[in-house]
């Protein structure tokens, strides 16, 4: 099973996030989110196989700025990322085939 890592409390901008010239998945959730834990496996694994793609778990919740500039609403929220522009979204993911297809189009958009 692959290894997940936990949620970071320290938020990153939005304007860093705009500025990042690679691919982002932005991982929104907490670490005691039962959605978020069933759904961590299967994001790593998907995860797995593309290595010019960035994960970046952060921790969501009241008075976290960078959730709300991407209306996140339900937990686990995954954003689909590259130079600031949104891609993909998934909500509560249950397949991972579902990440794959989405890890896909970020990695062909230009």
């Amino acid at each position: 099973m692959p290894q997940t890592l936990p949620y970071k409390e320290r938020q990153l901008t939005r304007d860093e996030i705009d500025a990042l010239d690679e691919a982002i998945v932005l991982d929104f959730g907490t670490d005691w989110c039962g959605h978020c834990n069933a759904a961590a496996p299967l994001v790593a694994a998907a995860m797995n196989g593309h290595a010019g793609v960035r994960h970046i778990k952060v921790e969501d919740g009241p008075g976290r700025r960078l959730g709300r500039s991407f209306g996140v609403k339900l937990w686990p929220s995954l954003i689909f990322v590259r130079k600031g522009q949104e891609i993909a979204r998934l909500v509560r993911p249950g397949k991972q085939e579902d990440i794959e297809q989405a890890l896909q189009a970020l990695e062909s958009a230009t």
